[in-house]
């Protein structure tokens, strides 16, 4: 059992998640993600749980009369997103992860991983992060900003060395230029 943080109170108020969620995608981020949330769940004996959203194009997303029309589009998408789910869970299990559930959401990768986080009282998300800055970001976004913006719970973003180049890279790029 998870030691308790005072030994009163809440049952849920642990030292340890008691529930992670991994969101997890197929990049060299969420690879690192995984063994950490695999490291975790083992050591604080909580329940792992795998989400991975297949993305859609926006016009399925917003006009939901139109799906008709695109039935197939949306089925190959699908099982794209399933074949990837299987093969991400088998890295999981070959990462010594032991899972409770694996998920495939459809839609909105920010936004279906902070449902399903609420759907299953997680204590912690653990997710990728790519480590992008500044106008990077500012064009195209951060799915993890937006989760740990809206989760309902603790989020561990993990991120790769190569992110910490790029950044330095770029610093002395500009920081010679002023100079």
């Amino acid at each position: 059992m998870n030691p308790r943080l005072d030994g009163s109170g809440d049952p849920r108020t642990t030292v340890f998640p008691t529930k992670i969620l991994l969101g997890i995608d197929d990049s060299e981020e969420a690879e690192l993600a995984t063994r950490r949330a695999v490291d975790l769940a083992d050591t604080a004996g909580s329940e792992l749980y795998v989400v991975y959203v297949g993305q859609l194009p926006n016009f399925l997303m917003n006009d939901p009369d139109i799906m008709g029309f695109n039935r197939k589009l949306y089925d190959d998408i699908e099982r794209e997103s399933l074949e990837i789910l299987w093969r991400l869970t088998w890295q999981v299990k070959a990462s010594g992860g032991v899972m409770d559930g694996a998920y495939l959401k459809m839609g909105n990768v920010a936004e279906e991983i902070v449902e399903s986080a609420k759907d299953l009282e997680a204590d912690l998300i653990v997710m990728g992060s790519r480590g992008q800055g500044g106008l990077r970001r500012a064009i195209a976004g951060s799915i993890s900003d937006i989760v740990v913006r809206r989760a309902p719970c603790a989020v561990m973003t993990v991120r790769s060395e190569e992110g910490k180049e790029h950044r330095r890279f770029w610093r002395r790029i500009f920081h010679s230029n002023i100079e």
